[in-house]
């Protein structure tokens, strides 16, 4: 047995010693050996010159994007100097963001993997010029900051002026403030430069379950589309002095739209004014109901096609029924025809059209008000189940009297008017900020219409989208606009749901079809005289059977397949480089009615990511509700309260 232990010993040390390599001679161990040096080399060069700049690039985006988003806190609070401090402390973590990134630059020009990083470094310059447009911006304004609206210490010399002077202060010093419009405008132009010459293409579809590609397309697509409203923008900023009087007194015609009787650009002209604006100075030279204006015309022509089949008991065409085309400039046009009639006319530099929500969403602002001793609230109104505004207007104007009312409908002017004093007659930084943010957004949402006479500011307008205009476009396109003829003020009940198909055949034709439902969940007012307030009692006619002119405006050259719903023979022509369906319908308070709509589009498509739809908005409506199907799939769902693009290439 004892003689068997060192054959054993060495049976165990066969079985569990590790096999010899063989490196053959010198030559083949010398080259081993750079392998593992040029291996070393390359983990040592990766570490230091890529991986540890990345790290040091990550911590110092971090900073960047924490003194951003306390900057952007400092502008909504309205405070210059905060702003103009955050805004610093951006530009020192940014500074050093930008010397770690351009410790990468050098890979730009290595195959395959440079490309990422010169979108990177494309990204970074795009940040830089921002950042300087940024500064050139704070340092124009700063010295005007608080007749912007803008907190500027605790005294200041503006707000110590009396309200009559103050706008006229800010006025005289526009010129002061937008002489660097140029430069900024410069600065954000090469930004976007910078980030259209990002490639999303060159990035997988997806990755760890969240979309990449479309993400890098939806950025780059909504800063190139805010960078061009800034830059198309530019022509109006430096047309604002002059707007506002800088030079020579000016003429505004103010037509008020009764947005619950939806008319084409946005509600009934129930009423106008005339205002002058000298040096930033307003006043008032006139505010008339509209039917007073309609009574100084010398003859009315007959009525148009529209009026004469939809309008009830309407053989004339008034300038009460002049906003008949969606298109407001065109609209304008008709209405300077019968204007021109007119033994009041005066010469304008523009017209400015507005509806009830921009009432509303002032006196949400400044609080109530009182005009003609009525006072006038935001709040809602158990009578209508509306702002108290709306119900007070409408009582004051619509309600039938057995005595007579001079001039109805002037009050709305001097609402406006009470406004504009009021919110001149506080501090600029307790109301401008949200007064400017609101018209911003009523401009947007084209609860605010702009028309001017200058064809360059015109232009400017257009390009903003403030002028309500039909637009052109490169792919599917829909437009639909409701008339109220004769229907009370239902739109003030009236919802609407529109489901958009799309089915893209095989071959790339496009089948389209629209089902756009209307729904009145309110009781018929009760207009006896005898009786006296609310929606369901007498004195006040609001809710009635809608009397609906539709009109859905497609791209042109697409063909009708059926249109379901309307009481009417169907209409189908072209009108603004569109091709239209129109019919008519009603709408009963506590009912419902349906059209559906099916057409083919002119055009195919070779790929169902080439398909895109923009939608644009009817002025003066508060949103409808939209379902976008492609396919049978929903694709999006949302309220319109803007023009809405929807590309397939980027979801």
């Amino acid at each position: 047995m004892l003689g068997l232990l060192p054959e054993r010993r060495k049976l165990r040390r066969r079985r569990f010693s590790l096999p010899k390599i063989s490196l053959g001679g010198k030559s083949a161990r010398k080259r081993f050996v750079m392998f593992l040096t040029l291996v070393f080399f390359l983990l040592l060069f990766g570490y230091f010159a890529l991986y540890r700049p990345f790290t040091r690039i990550k911590a110092q985006g971090g900073a960047v994007i924490v003194a951003g988003s306390e900057a952007k806190a400092a502008f909504r609070e309205n405070d210059i100097d905060l702003l103009e401090k955050k805004l610093r402390n951006v530009n020192v973590a940014f500074d050093a963001f930008q010397k770690e990134a351009k410790a990468v630059y050098w890979v730009a020009s290595i195959p395959v993997i440079g490309g990422y990083i010169r979108d990177f470094k494309n990204g970074v310059e795009a940040g830089d010029h921002l950042l300087i447009a940024a500064e050139k911006l704070v340092i124009a304004i700063k010295p005007h900051a608080d007749l912007l609206g803008f907190k500027k210490g605790e005294n200041t010399s503006f707000s110590e002026k009396p309200a009559e002077e103050r706008l006229q202060t800010a006025v005289l010093t526009l010129d002061q403030i937008i002489g660097d419009v140029d430069a900024i405008a410069q600065e954000v132009d090469l930004a976007r430069d910078k980030i259209a010459a990002i490639n999303e293409h060159r990035y997988p579809k997806s990755f760890a379950g969240r979309h990449v590609r479309s993400t890098i397309k939806n950025y780059k697509d909504q800063f190139g589309g805010i960078a061009s409203l800034f830059v198309d923008a530019k022509p109006f900023i430096k047309a604002l002095p002059d707007i506002l009087g800088a030079d020579r007194e000016k003429t505004y015609i103010i037509l008020f739209q009764n947005d619950k009787e939806l008319r084409a650009t946005g509600g009934f002209l129930t009423a106008y004014s005339i205002f002058k604006v000298n040096k930033g100075a307003f006043s008032v030279a006139a505010s008339q109901d509209i039917y007073s204006l309609d009574n100084s015309l010398k003859s009315h022509p007959k009525a148009t096609r529209e009026i004469a089949t939809y309008h009830k008991g309407v053989s004339k065409l008034f300038i009460r029924d002049s906003n008949l085309s969606p298109d407001f400039p065109t609209s304008i046009s008709l209405f300077d025809q019968l204007y021109e009639q007119s033994s009041q006319r005066i010469d304008y530099d523009g017209v400015i059209a507005m509806d009830t929500h921009v009432l509303v969403g002032a006196l949400e602002i400044l609080g109530d008000t009182q005009v003609r001793g009525v006072s006038f609230s935001a709040r809602t109104d158990k009578r209508c189940d509306c702002p108290q505004v709306i119900y007070t207007l409408l009582d004051e104007i619509d309600r039938p009297v057995s005595y007579i009312k001079e001039n109805r409908k002037g009050i709305l002017g001097d609402l406006l008017l009470a406004l504009m004093q009021k919110a001149l007659g506080f501090s600029p930084s307790q109301y401008w900020g949200r007064l400017s943010q609101m018209m911003m957004q009523d401009l947007q949402e084209k609860h605010i219409l702009m028309y001017m006479a200058d064809s360059g500011i015109q232009k400017s307008l257009e390009a903003l989208n403030f002028a309500g205009k039909i637009r052109s476009y490169e792919g599917d396109y829909l437009h639909i606009n409701d008339v109220n003829f004769a229907g009370a003020k239902s739109n003030l009940y009236v919802k609407h749901q529109v489901d958009s198909k799309t089915i893209i055949k095989d071959d790339g034709t496009i089948e389209r079809t629209l089902e756009i439902t209307y729904r009145n969940p309110y009781p018929h007012s009760n207009c006896n005289l005898e009786d006296g307030g609310g929606l369901g009692r007498g004195g006040l006619c609001i809710n009635a059977t809608l009397r609906n002119w539709i009109r859905v405006y497609v791209p042109e050259g697409s063909t009708l397949v059926s249109f379901k719903g309307s009481e009417k023979k169907v209409q189908t022509y072209d009108d603004l480089g569109k091709t239209v369906f129109e019919g008519f319908l009603g709408v009963k308070p506590k009912g419902q009615a349906k059209v559906i709509v099916s057409y083919v589009l002119p055009t195919k498509i070779q790929d169902v990511k080439d398909y895109k739809l923009l939608i644009q908005k009817q002025p003066g409506t508060a949103g409808h509700e939209y379902a976008v199907f492609v396919d049978d799939r929903k694709i999006k769902e949302f309220s319109l309260t803007t023009d809405k693009e929807i590309r397939l290439d980027s979801l």
